[in-house]
């Protein structure tokens, strides 16, 4: 489909998404976000749902000025994948042991590693920048130096929620590995102390909604939030390439008679800040579940822990703010999906998966989420497919 317009206070809505079927608290977000005084864009991906401070499946461009809230307190959450060369017929009749190495070496959930990981000793891992990176956690908030040393420790661990690790079969019968994941605790903790701290600024008063709270360009507190954001950002991006070297050296030890040999890495954000020029003007522009997708960049979009996954190229959309979707999109709350939903139907929703089956990630169920192939047909004129992949594994916290 290409987009609906609908009417905005400021600017117009371009949703890639039907209306009608919007939760009306999400609608009223983004009317919200439309009445923003610095905003010039709009654009809603057809996963779009109910989100804190801002809509989830958002695209929003500001000129001088940048939303915390907009970003989400998964600062750089996204995802990665590579093609393996295993096929189908490599892997075991029974996969969970494979599924029990991986989740050995990848901490998950509130875990950490014992000691930091060291990027030398991680065969495959391009970490270009990992001491000057972690030199600049000096000139991070005061208010989360003392979570450094978790920090270190959580740097390569998957984390909760819909973060997750997978090993996937595509149509020709390709091994893929996918993860899922973002800034960690130190990631929200800053999020969480700049959001606050926006709330409290004397132009953010009158706004209709205080969750879009705004730092103005030429301030300190907008040069403050800017050094932390792109850091997290940063953490993010370390966070999955450790965790992928991780999962490579697993994949590389269980199958040493293969000779196991890795393709081209993709990996992408979807809750960020970019610097990026439309129509003659420079903006922030805020993605929130959404990635990038300019012309011919690749990118990632997951379905489910039991549907299918997307590799795409970008068809460099700007009336989308070359974006598409990050997701499926969630269609019903986490609790609404605990109330609904027994581990007996999450056993039959991933039938086939080897994968946690129980009433503690019932609330991840695949009926939760919207239909992956509906949510892509919806953006045709965005991206174009260049993978599908199933997952056999899916490991979550």
């Amino acid at each position: 489909m290409s987009y609906v317009e609908v009417p905005g206070a400021k600017v117009p809505i371009r949703m890639w998404a039907d209306p009608a079927s919007v939760e009306d608290v999400a609608m009223q977000q983004l009317r919200n976000v439309a009445t923003l005084p610095w905003i010039k864009g709009l654009a809603v991906m057809p996963d779009v749902h109910f989100g804190k401070g801002a809509t989830v499946g958002s695209v929003i461009a500001m000129h001088g000025a940048v939303c915390p809230a907009a970003v989400g307190v998964d600062i750089g959450c996204g995802m990665s994948a590579v093609k393996t060369s295993l096929t189908a017929n490599d892997l075991p009749g029974d996969l969970s042991g494979l599924r029990s190495k991986i989740e050995q070496a990848i901490p998950v959930g509130r875990g950490m590693h014992d000691e930091p990981v060291d990027p030398s000793g991680l065969y495959g891992l391009a970490a270009p920048g990992w001491d000057d990176f972690w030199g600049r956690f000096d000139g991070v908030a005061e208010a989360v130096k003392f979570r450094q040393e978790r920090a270190t420790k959580q740097m390569g661990t998957l984390g909760g929620g819909n973060h997750h690790i997978e090993v996937s079969l595509d149509e020709s019968g390709a091994v893929w590995l996918t993860l899922h994941s973002g800034s960690r605790a130190i990631g929200k903790e800053l999020a969480d102390f700049h959001i606050g701290r926006a709330q409290q600024l004397a132009h953010n008063q009158g706004l209709v909604d205080r969750d879009l709270a705004v730092f103005l360009a030429g301030t300190e507190p907008m040069r403050d939030y800017r050094n932390d954001l792109f850091w997290a950002q940063e953490y993010a991006k370390y966070n999955r390439a450790a965790m992928m070297a991780l999962l490579k050296n697993v994949v590389r030890k269980e199958f040493k008679k293969a000779k196991v040999t890795f393709g081209q890495e993709v990996s992408c954000h979807h809750n960020y800040v970019a610097e990026e020029r439309y129509e003659g003007m420079d903006l922030l522009v805020t993605r929130k579940g959404a990635i990038r997708a300019g012309q011919g960049e690749l990118g990632i979009i997951p379905g489910s822990m039991g549907t299918a996954t997307y590799i795409v190229k970008g068809l460099g959309n700007e009336k989308a703010f070359n974006s598409a979707s990050h997701g499926a999109g969630r269609r019903m709350s986490r609790n609404a999906a605990k109330r609904r939903f027994s581990a007996r139907d999450l056993a039959a929703q991933t039938q086939g998966v080897e994968c946690r089956k129980d009433s503690g990630v019932v609330d991840e169920i695949p009926a939760a989420y919207k239909p992956i192939e509906q949510v892509m047909e919806q953006q045709r004129d965005l991206v174009e497919v260049v993978a599908k992949v199933k997952q056999v594994i899916c490991v979550k916290g």
